[in-house]
């Protein structure tokens, strides 16, 4: 049976089913891209933290961003996050947000267990 973390809207904020982990949409307050960034980052971490596995377990990440002039930032901030060589694969795209003060967004697959 999945473990579902459950939101106050109609989605989950990850699944776990079998040897993986679905994120669900992650976003963070903030005035500027750079910190909702960060604060997005720090979320799939508690998310997946209360499911027992690290940040290093993502496989795969879709990057949402309201401006692609942000992109840049974005890699810059991104990759510390991980070791050198170890990043999850990731598709970055740009989208309107419904929120008008959401200038990014995250949603990805981390493996439930170690050795897959």
């Amino acid at each position: 049976m999945p473990d579902y973390i459950t939101t106050a809207h109609s989605y989950s904020s990850a699944v776990r089913a079998g040897d993986f982990i679905f994120l669900g949409l992650h976003r963070a307050g903030g005035t500027d891209f750079a910190s909702q960034l960060i604060g997005t980052m720090a979320g799939l971490e508690k998310t997946l933290g209360r499911l027992g596995r690290p940040l290093a377990s993502l496989v795969q990440v879709r990057v949402h961003l309201r401006h692609i002039g942000d992109l840049a930032v974005m890699e810059k901030l991104f990759a510390p996050y991980f070791d050198k060589d170890r990043y999850p694969a990731r598709m970055t795209t740009t989208t309107e947000f419904h929120d008008a003060d959401c200038l990014v967004m995250i949603e990805g697959i981390a493996t439930a267990r170690d050795g897959l």
